[in-house]
């Protein structure tokens, strides 16, 4: 089978953390900077990094339109912290002017941890998986709302934030709040990995 061909927003980030990750579990990988690029992918990766920063750099590299219509048709696309702010259709707390890809029927509140709890690591149950993951929150979102074709996978089990949902999927998106390419455990983007593999055999 030929691996797949996931790409990694590459205007601002941790593009390296992602692009390591993936070529590890067989993917080929590779960084998107252009819309030549994002054409030749079966997936992407949005990382972390400032959300209204990517976005205006999207709009420089001229991959702003060419991102929302792969989306809309179904690429398989995994954002992370800033990566599921990209991909919400609503957000609370946004900057002035903020725009999105959507596709994601969710509200995403920016920097909803930044304001309470600050950054923070801990063990959160994730669908599908067999045991907890690690995950890292750096001045994350959660999502405030989501719509009936979202299903959460993930949320927040102790502390001042317990019950917030940080993982989503909705068809062939994904998102996390929090920074699963550190810290070691490959499991969510193996299932990334997975699902672009299946769209580009069906």
């Amino acid at each position: 089978m030929t691996a797949p061909r996931i790409g990694v927003l590459a205007l601002q980030g941790d593009v390296r953390e992602h692009l390591a990750v993936l070529e590890s579990l067989g993917a080929a990988a590779l960084a998107v900077r252009r819309p030549g690029e994002l054409a030749t992918c079966d997936g992407l990766v949005i990382p972390g990094g400032e959300s209204t920063t990517m976005a205006k750099l999207a709009r420089i590299f001229e991959l702003f339109e060419p991102l929302q219509e792969r989306i809309a048709a179904g690429m398989p696309t995994f954002g992370t912290c800033a990566g599921m702010i990209l991909l919400a259709d609503r957000v609370e707390d946004g900057a002035p002017g903020q725009e999105t890809f959507g596709g994601l029927d969710v509200t995403v509140r920016r920097n909803a941890f930044g304001r309470q709890v600050h950054s923070f690591e801990g063990e959160v149950g994730f669908a599908g998986l067999d045991s907890p993951v690690h995950a890292v929150f750096i001045r994350a979102p959660w999502v405030e709302a989501a719509g009936p074709e979202v299903e959460v996978l993930a949320r927040v089990e102790s502390g001042e934030a317990v019950g917030r949902i940080v993982a989503v999927r909705q068809g062939p998106l994904l998102a996390t709040s929090f920074h699963p390419e550190v810290g070691g455990d490959v499991r969510i983007h193996r299932l990334f990995r997975d699902l672009v593999a299946s769209h580009t055999t069906t």
